[in-house]
């Protein structure tokens, strides 16, 4: 597996100043969100179960809605519609944080509220794709700020929303993603982009049915797709309500941030390596990056010290986001920018899915096969995720755009 350094590109320009801000404001809003819901959830008695059914709402709601949010992207302009989506997004955070100020609040409020954020998410997410090669000449490169971007808010969100619930309230917490989201918005307005082609000719059955043989044409991306639905569905779906379950009642509220964020901080290492290193079969690198993820599961089941569990997730992060870059990098490379957001939206909703069931069953299995066996389990399954990725062909063999 050959790699190369990075030519010397200047990627900091207007456009992906404001980008990249947008970028890091949505998401540093973004994962103060479980924190402070898993921590609602659980003062207002409603436990796993609970979590659950709000994550599994905001999942499923993405997942069913995202394909439709590629295409409208494809059909008009993702920026306007990515614009819309953060001032719904903040609306509904805002609502949750004023019922929160207000009271006792309902686990249905909850659940519908996550619901809402979710199909606002799936309009915004498909543009994300695309707009990455508008305003930057060095995708990979791009993309790798971009999850540095990424980790550093990764790793500082959940660590401010436990600062937060601890010694405030979760609803500061949601009035301040809320905010992240008005910023995002702002910076996505402020962006000058070149003209943008759009192609009306066909109805929206016909959009998503091209989109659709466009994604299973290619059998790395509908490969990688099935592989996901396992580590959705047994890691990233229980990981959040049975982790916090598990380190909350080991170490307290604010060790669950701290492990949130140290994922994060592995993250921009991990992103920072994959700035730097191109390989010419950039999944098979990042496959085998993957063999560190197992490593956060195994820490949340454990729950070992501190500094061990703050070890095992960081170095899953870097795992994790040397994967992302190589993998976003031969979507974005790979796949024609006219239909780009059409596939982007398959892969999208393909990869996560699962999320939701895994999420919606994770309070269900945890009563019945305990929490600590869960969590193994999930380690063994991302495990056995890792392991398949380099044993399919079409993934493993696939070669970077500008290989030769």
């Amino acid at each position: 597996m050959a790699v190369t350094d990075a030519p010397p590109v200047r990627l900091w320009n207007r456009n992906f100043t404001l980008y990249f801000t947008a970028r890091i404001m949505s998401v540093l809003g973004d994962t103060m969100v479980p924190v402070a819901l898993a921590v609602t959830m659980l003062a207002l008695g409603y436990g796993v179960s609970g979590i659950g059914y709000a994550l599994g709402a905001w999942m499923g709601a993405f997942a069913l809605f995202v394909v439709f949010g590629g295409v409208f992207a494809d059909r008009f302009h993702p920026r306007p519609q990515m614009i819309g989506a953060d001032v719904v997004r903040a609306v509904v955070q805002l609502a949750v944080a004023a019922w929160i100020w207000t009271g006792h609040t309902p686990l249905w409020f909850l659940i519908g509220t996550s619901l809402a954020g979710g199909v606002a998410t799936a309009m915004f997410q498909p543009g994300l794709n695309s707009l990455v090669p508008q305003v930057s000449t060095d995708v990979q490169k791009a993309n790798g700020v971009v999850r540095v971007s990424q980790g550093l808010a990764t790793m500082a969100g959940p660590a401010i929303g436990g600062v937060l619930v601890a010694t405030t309230s979760p609803a500061v917490a949601f009035t301040v993603d809320a905010a992240t989201f008005v910023i995002s918005g702002i910076c996505l307005a402020a962006l000058r982009l070149p003209a943008f082609t759009v192609d009306r000719s066909g109805s929206m059955l016909a959009n998503l049915r091209f989109g659709w043989d466009d994604f299973r044409s290619r059998s790395w991306l509908w490969a990688v797709i099935l592989i996901w639905w396992v580590l959705g569905v047994f890691v990233w779906g229980p990981i959040t309500p049975v982790g916090a379950v598990s380190i909350i009642g080991e170490h307290g509220k604010a060790a669950f941030g701290y492990a949130e964020a140290a994922f994060g901080a592995g993250s921009v290492l991990g992103a920072l390596a994959a700035i730097r290193i191109r390989a010419t079969r950039p999944l098979l690198a990042g496959g085998i990056a993957m063999f560190l993820f197992p490593l956060m599961p195994l820490a949340a089941a454990l729950t070992p010290a501190v500094p061990l569990l703050l070890l095992g997730y960081a170095i899953s992060g870097l795992g994790w986001a040397f994967w992302g870059v190589q993998w976003a990098t031969t979507i974005q490379t790979r796949i024609p920018a006219d239909r780009l957001n059409r596939v982007s939206a398959y892969e999208i909703a393909g990869s996560i899915l699962a999320v939701p069931l895994g999420q919606v069953v994770s309070g269900p299995a945890t009563h019945l096969l305990g929490v600590r066996p869960l969590l193994l389990l999930a380690t063994v399954m991302s495990l056995g995720c890792a392991i398949a990725l380099l044993a399919v062909a079409p993934i493993r063999r696939l070669r970077a755009a500008d290989a030769h």
